[in-house]
This record gives C-alpha cells, structure tokens and sequence, in this order.
C-alpha cells in the first residue's frame, strides 16, 4: 500500500500486505486504541464470487470472537467498511512455516515434536467444544513459529462450526494437506490430524505430500523419512496420515505419551490378545498333527506284525530302531517347541501386554505338548516285542489303541481266513480317511 489507511473512526491503521488467501488478504496493523500490533483481514464483499465466501469470512470471525486459546489469534474487532468485511486479530509475532520453507529451511526432530505437542494441544481444545470446530485448512501457510520455538495456528477461514447431519459441506482445504474424506465434502476432527501430519512431513523432509512415495492412496511415510528420522516420529507420522479415517488416529495425543511408539494402548492390547489366539492354536494344529503321524504309524507296524513279518517277537529290528528314532526326536521337538519355547515367549509378552490372555494361552499350548508326547509314547509301545507277545498271547485278536479318547479298535480273526490283499486295501482306505479327517480338523 503507498500510505497507511485508517479504519474504524481512527482506531486502527492498515499497513503493508504479510498475506493473501481464498478468503482475504491480511495486513500488519496497529490498534492505536491499545498501542499494539495487529494483524487485520479484509475481504471484498463485491469481489466475491458466491455468497458462500461472504459466509465463510462471516464465520471466521463469529468462530475467532467464541475460542481463547494461547495459540490461537486473539479476537479483536470485526465490522463492515466501503464495501469490505475486516477481522482484527493481535498479531501473533514470529515466521510462518511455509517462509522456512520458502527459504530452502527444514524442521529437525526436536522442532517437530514441539509441533505435535503444541498442535495437540489446540486440537484437543477445538475439537472438544459442542459442536467440535474442525480447522479443515492446517498446512505450513497457517502455522506460525515463534521466537521461543512454540508453534501457533492461525487463518480460520475454512473453520467448520456446526455438523450438517444431511451433508452438503462445502469442500475446503489444500491438496496434499487435506484428507481424503475432505475430497467429498466430509470433514472430521481426524481431517485436522492428517493435515497436521502432513504439515510435518513436509517440515522434515522439504517437499510437498503429493511429491512423497506412495503406496496406493497412502503416503509411504517410512520411504520419505528414510535417513532423515527416528523409527518412532515415522510410527507417529503413519498413524496420523492413514488414507481411511476410521483407522487413522483421531487424537494426536496418546500418539506422544511416553511408550506409546505412534500405537494406542488399546491396540497393544488387542494385538497382544490376537497373538495369543494365534499362538495357542498353531501348537494345537502341531500337536495334532504329530499326535496322527505317530498313531498312523502306529498302525501300520500293527498291520505288518499280523500279516506275518515280525512273528519271532515283533517288527524286525530296523524298524524298531528307526521308528524309535522318529518318535524321540519327535518327541524332543514338541517338548521344546509347546513345553518351552511358545510358553516361555508368551510368559515374557504377559509381563507387557495382556497377561490374563497370554498365561491362559501359554498354559494351553504346554498342556497341547503334554497331549502330543502322550500319543507319540504310547505309540512307541505297540511296538516293543514283549507288549506285542503278551498281547497276542492274551487275545487272538489284535487290537491297536490310538492312545487317546477316540481309540480305534482294529480285530483280525485268525479262523476267518481273511485274504492278506483285501486287508491291506482296507488297512489303506482307513488310513485315508483318517488323514482326510485329520485335515479336515486342521482347517477348523
């Protein structure tokens, strides 16, 4: 401006241009009433190009005049004059973001975690409020720092303050800033989270959001942060910036709270539960699956004695010594895996997360292992020539136990001249029936 203009019968004077937008320009100021520096917003009402845009600086200044908030502009005064509406705000000193950018400059770590906490902040108060007011337009333009590095958040012209139950939201914001759900016109509290960590993605690394790496709609925060931030800021960043607002964050503070590494503590807990579930019913599978190869075995060397090729006293040797082999180191890894590694990981995560769920899955997965070294031991007696002698001795009729509560109960009459190949058939459809039934267990 060539010289300074005066308003409101002298008590303030307009300056020099700090800014322009959708919704104005805004000038340094003076309230010569107070002494103090201002900054004022003057919008053209005859230049606007719908009455939408006279609504919007309307509720600015209705929305600025309702909230006080450290780090928030201050409502001073607002009126109508030649044609013009202006708002009049204490200014609130120090740089914009979108300057430091402009100068080549970046935020460190430090600098972004005040930003977070300092946004946190006002989100909490804004969002808090009946109805919530949703800023809808936070990017490095809107964000000023201040000498002693605390962060403040200004331009309200975008300011949503009553739900409409119906839709019809006008669409507001800055591609890239804004969230997807803004795009159709739904602006949420959580649509202030991801503008926010959008703002300080582009803090840390230089660029615009829509320049990062992307993975489908969402930016690949881990790429972009690449050798530039710690794993927990990028934790942080990926909870604020999911594309879906329902998964995405809706408060930045328990993002901050010391642990919490960017996951609620509700989700530790559901992911500590589904662990657990997970845990417990891989070694039942296991164990289940070692409990039918051992008793399938089993019976098959019951099968090969009664045909004849172990009358001396039982299976020939080799076969002993190799199906003993088997079942001990069979039994050897299940006592390991379900009696001491699985329980010993879940006892460790009980101490963190979810104990309750956890000891109740260790306790579940040892007492699997228990089941399973049972089946394959009394698997490996049928096997020893003394039980199969006495067996036989006992009763012409050979029985095999599969060693659990749903035995299988297998006769061979020697006076009915059963014919050694029908047998076998037989022997081998039992078999697979009982490996389908087995899969089909698993599967559940």
């Amino acid at each position: 401006m060539s010289s300074p203009t005066s308003l409101r019968n002298g008590r303030f004077v307009l300056l020099s241009p700090i800014g322009e937008g959708a919704q104005g320009r805004t000038f340094d100021g003076i309230d010569e009433q107070r002494g103090r520096a201002v900054a004022i917003k003057r919008f053209d009402v005859r230049g606007a190009a719908s009455w939408k845009d006279v609504e919007l600086a309307e509720r600015e200044a209705r929305v600025l005049q309702s909230v006080s908030h450290p780090k928030l502009p201050a409502y001073v005064d607002h009126f109508e004059q030649d044609g013009a509406l202006y708002l009049v705000m204490d200014k609130i000193e120090g740089e914009s973001l979108q300057a430091v950018r402009r100068r080549g400059a970046t935020l460190g770590e430090d600098d972004v975690w005040r930003l977070l906490g300092d946004a946190s902040d006002v989100l909490d108060y804004l969002h808090g409020r009946a109805p919530p007011l949703i800023h809808r337009d936070l990017k490095p333009g809107n964000v000023i720092r201040r000498a002693d590095g605390s962060f403040a958040f200004v331009d309200f012209g975008a300011v949503r303050d009553k739900l409409r139950p119906r839709g019809g939201s006008t669409v507001v914001g800055t591609f890239g800033y804004m969230a997807p759900e803004q795009v159709q016109g739904r602006a949420l509290p959580a649509s202030d989270v991801y503008a926010v960590g959008a703002t300080a993605l582009a803090m840390l690394t230089g660029c615009e959001p829509e320049d990062l790496p992307h993975r489908g709609l969402a930016i690949d925060v881990r790429r972009a942060l690449e050798g530039r931030a710690s794993g927990r800021i990028a934790s942080v960043l990926e909870r604020m910036l999911d594309p879906d607002p329902d998964r995405r964050a809706s408060r930045i503070a328990p993002l901050l709270a010391p642990g919490a590494r960017g996951v609620d503590a509700r989700e530790i807990r559901h992911a500590a539960r589904r662990a657990a579930r997970e845990a417990a019913e891989d070694a039942r599978r296991a164990a289940r699956r070692a409990a039918h190869r051992s008793r399938r075995e089993a019976r098959r060397a019951a099968r090969a004695q009664r045909r004849g090729r172990g009358r001396s006293g039982g299976p020939p040797w080799p076969l002993r010594v190799a199906f003993a082999i088997l079942v001990a180191a069979g039994m050897v890894a299940v006592t390991l895996a379900l009696k001491v590694v699985v329980p010993a990981v879940l006892g460790v995560l009980s101490l963190l997360f979810a104990r309750r769920p956890l000891r109740d899955a260790a306790r579940s997965v040892s007492r699997a292992g228990d089941a399973a070294v049972d089946a394959m031991r009394s698997s490996a007696r049928l096997l020893r020539p003394e039980g199969a002698a006495a067996s036989e001795r006992a009763d012409p009729r050979a029985r095999v136990d599969d060693g659990d509560d749903d035995a299988r109960r297998i006769d061979v009459d020697p006076g009915e001249g059963l014919d050694p190949e029908l047998d076998t058939d037989a022997s081998d459809a039992s078999d697979e029936a009982d490996d389908a039934n087995a899969h089909r267990s698993i599967r559940r």
